[in-house]
């Protein structure tokens, strides 16, 4: 089920503030990555998959993540996430299908958005992959917040 509008606007911002309470004061970034992910994908009705990928040499590694299992690791450039961490933004994908080079880890995957995770140097050191099992399910509401909760 994809929320409206005003229903993403609450579960996000009630998802934001679980959150920040859950990782004050934490610093270490695959701690603070995990806490994340497990109140996104439990919190948002259209999160089918819901996980970083972190920028280890030369790819992408997987991890971590809730949902089916995921690719381990993705070049710069292939499939969605790869893409969006070479071009550095955000990529929101209504059809997965229709999307040059996508990866099919699951193929109930129908939308997607991914996240570029950037450092205080501004570079890509992670993305944030959200995949839906519906088509279209990520707007420019998801966009704002993902953007705004992945402050690191």
């Amino acid at each position: 089920m994809i929320p409206t509008r005003d229903e993403k606007e609450k579960l996000y911002a009630d998802a934001a503030m679980r959150i920040q309470g859950l990782l004050s004061g934490e610093t270490d970034l695959v701690a603070r990555m995990a806490g994340m992910v497990s109140i996104l994908h439990g919190a948002m009705p259209h999160f089918f998959w819901t996980g970083f990928y972190r920028v280890v040499g030369d790819e992408l590694v997987i991890g971590p993540y809730q949902g089916t299992p995921g690719c381990s690791r993705i070049a710069r450039g292939r499939g969605v996430c790869g893409t969006a961490w070479e071009q550095g933004a955000i990529q929101v994908v209504a059809d997965v299908h229709a999307f040059p080079g996508h990866i099919a880890c699951d193929p109930r995957s129908e939308s997607e958005i991914v996240v570029p995770v950037r450092d205080c140097r501004g570079e890509v050191i992670a993305v944030l992959d959200v995949d839906s099992a519906e088509k279209a399910a990520f707007d420019e509401t998801d966009q704002r917040w993902l953007e705004q909760i992945l402050c690191f």
